[in-house]
């Protein structure tokens, strides 16, 4: 893709309700405006149950990704996050083209659910710890004028299934000793 495209429109959708189909869930979910950062989410809070995320697509020196989903308020010292990672010296952001090319999804709508899409498997999925202990998580479904609300284990077992085992992770804080 050069940098003149415009970026591809998000893919998955039929893939995601096969996967709810096949779990037998229809999960709720919540039009709004499109959200692309947490701040443009904020007047969802109190009205959908669960726990808000937000996501980082990282990338190593190496070239190997991770796709990280954290709680919404979650502090995360990216210049430490490569040690519990075990990527290859420090982390960057992954590129917009990357992301469309992996995860069939843009930057503002990046969900751990955009995972069924990554059939190469290049893409690692990590959840910070705070997550595991979540009943109700709450996600885009590949678009970001959505919002999907899932339980942990309904989640995990679409991840799984798509060939992406959840690595529930302790992420190092800014303030935190490594």
């Amino acid at each position: 893709m050069s940098a003149g495209d415009a970026p591809a429109a998000p893919r998955g959708f039929d893939r995601l309700a096969e996967a709810f189909s096949a779990l037998g869930i229809d999960p709720p979910t919540v039009e709004h405006e499109a959200a692309f950062t947490v701040g443009d989410a904020v007047e969802l809070r109190g009205t959908i149950d669960g726990l808000h995320t937000k996501n980082l697509f990282l990338k190593d020196k190496k070239g190997k990704y991770f796709l990280v989903t954290a709680p919404e308020d979650a502090s995360i010292d990216l210049k430490r996050i490569h040690t519990v990672l075990g990527a290859k010296g420090r982390v960057s952001f992954g590129s917009a083209e990357a992301m469309v090319a992996m995860l069939g999804v843009t930057p503002g709508s990046v969900t751990p659910l955009a995972l069924i899409n990554d059939d190469a498997g290049e893409v690692a999925c990590v959840f910070h710890e705070a997550l595991d202990a979540a009943d109700l998580i709450n996600v885009h479904p590949l678009r970001n004028t959505a919002t999907v609300t899932l339980a942990r284990d309904d989640l995990f077992e679409i991840l799984r299934r798509s060939g992406h085992e959840p690595a529930v992770l302790a992420l190092p804080a800014p303030d935190q000793a490594a």
